[in-house]
């Protein structure tokens, strides 16, 4: 095969393959804020896994609100404690 038909029997996709598979491994490493791998995520993502409130703090938001009265707080509190 001559070198002026290289590009026309189909070896032309090959750089384009290669180009947008570096531009998809530049993205990952730099283009999502700094060196993370795909799978870690974003790091608020595992603050709230570890945010988690009790059934304690539960119960004091919904007097607090007004949804239960003192006497059914108090009898729901020591059924938790």
């Amino acid at each position: 095969m001559r070198p002026e038909y290289f590009f026309w029997g189909g070896m032309w996709i090959f750089p384009i393959i290669m180009i947008t598979i570096a531009l998809i491994v530049i993205y990952f490493i730099f283009g999502r804020g700094g060196f993370r791998t795909p799978w870690q995520g974003h790091e608020n993502y595992y603050n709230r896994k570890m945010d988690f409130e009790t059934a304690l703090d539960i119960l004091k938001k919904r007097y607090a609100k007004g949804e239960i009265t003192e006497e059914e707080f108090e009898r729901m509190k020591k059924t938790i404690l």
